[in-house]
């Protein structure tokens, strides 16, 4: 840090304070917005932290002036959030901030209008990314990690405020938590008070994106495909980095309506962990669906689609009884809807997964409950007796929704559904 004096430090802290005065008198909100970004780390705000720690009496400052005074419920925390900020005390900044943030919800409450909203955006976004840097603080010294629980909280009298009558209803829809989503969205949906076409592209796609992801968490999987592919469709075709992360959520939903990647989307977006998995389906391979789960089970894990893949296995036990049912059907078509258990048996062991009769029988009927097959059990003979029409329905069950869907798909982004051959 360069050298201050006294009096120059002074002129930033008054400098400061006139600036938020005016924008207030002004209602400017896009000069308001940038007085809170503390994570920013703007050099004005990192120069005013500096000027802090030089000139210790700004509360009388602002105290003392009736253009500051009203607002000293905000201004003084901040200052003091601003400081241990700048001296990476994140567990004290953190606090400062909870209680400007508090104090600025209360008096957004009485202004008429909503003209410091992007404000509110910035102060809602540094209470969470503070909280999740006192949190870090507080577990590095072996304490209970809360911070994040009190944003919370924060978070939720925002959206009080926000859902109220007149235009402050506007900025609802933006604001959330993960662990409180569904009570939020549920106002949102329920209320009617919102033309979802209204907001702006790139607020209805982060909205879908992750309302859809969770919809994966709740295996919602129609919700959910409607949700990803409405925020794949509508995402900026530049932002490679968004489209990943919309793809590594919708893919596993896609292939759990049987729609299969197609390798150059993989490569493209970086997300060849799903290649063995993909691979696994098409050909029926128990073994490899496990491999690749195992292999990427952290990533799956954190990305929450692990238990939605791991489900595939149905979808690939299907696809072996399929490619056993063609290869029957070219040797002596009149029987080959009759597929004996012990074949599936010796198909399993020769991908090195060891079951019996019993087990597969098992298998079979969960297949023919789920609706992945058609047909009926010979228990005596042991045989999977199969319709001889349409004995492997389609997966998904709803076409008018997923025509919606492919062709964005396969034009825009080359996915193509499982093929009906082999």
């Amino acid at each position: 840090m360069a050298y201050m004096s006294m009096g120059e430090a002074h002129r930033r802290i008054t400098e400061y304070l006139n600036s938020f005065s005016d924008a207030v008198s002004s209602q400017d909100g896009a000069s308001f917005k940038s007085l809170f970004a503390l994570s920013s780390n703007a050099p004005s705000l990192l120069s005013l932290a500096d000027a802090l720690n030089i000139f210790q009496d700004a509360n009388r400052l602002i105290k003392q002036s009736d253009n500051y005074s009203q607002f000293a419920d905000i201004l003084v925390p901040l200052f003091r959030s601003l400081q241990n900020y700048r001296q990476n005390n994140l567990l004290e900044a953190y606090n400062a901030f909870e209680k400007t943030a508090n104090a600025f919800i209360q008096e957004f409450r009485n202004w008429e209008s909503a003209w410091a909203l992007e404000a509110l955006y910035v102060i809602v976004y540094d209470v969470r990314v503070l909280a999740e840097k006192a949190d870090k603080e507080l577990a590095s010294n072996g304490k209970s990690p809360e911070k994040l629980k009190g944003a919370g909280s924060v978070l939720m009298k925002v959206f009080g405020t926000l859902a109220g009558k007149g235009s402050k209803r506007v900025g609802a829809l933006y604001l959330g938590t993960v662990n409180l989503c569904r009570s939020v969205i549920r106002s949102i949906e329920t209320a009617r008070i919102f033309d979802f076409e209204e907001f702006p592209k790139r607020d209805k796609v982060t909205y879908m994106y992750y309302t859809g992801r969770l919809e994966v968490f709740n295996e919602n999987f129609s919700a959910a495909d409607y949700k990803l592919s409405y925020a794949l469709k509508y995402c900026n075709p530049q932002s490679s980095a968004n489209i990943r992360m919309i793809l590594k959520h919708l893919i596993p939903v896609k292939l759990s309506i049987g729609i299969l990647p197609k390798s150059s989307l993989l490569e493209k977006y970086n997300l060849l962990e799903y290649s063995n998995i993909v691979q696994a389906l098409r050909r029926g391979d128990l073994r490899l669906l496990r491999r690749a789960l195992q292999d990427h089970e952290d990533r799956f894990l954190r990305s929450g689609v692990y238990l939605v893949l791991e489900k595939l296995e149905l979808q690939v036990y299907q696809r072996l009884v399929k490619k056993i049912y063609i290869i029957q059907k070219q040797k002596d078509p009149n029987r080959a809807h009759q597929v004996k258990l012990e074949v599936i048996v010796k198909a399993l062991k020769w991908l090195e997964i060891d079951m019996d009769v019993d087990e597969v029988e098992c298998i079979m009927a969960i297949l023919i409950f789920k609706n992945l097959m058609k047909g009926y059990f010979a228990h005596k003979s042991k045989v999977v007796v199969l319709s001889k029409q349409d004995p492997f329905p389609k997966l998904n069950g709803k076409p008018q929704l997923i025509e919606d869907v492919i062709p964005i798909w396969q034009s825009s982004y080359n996915l193509g559904p499982v093929s009906s051959r082999s």
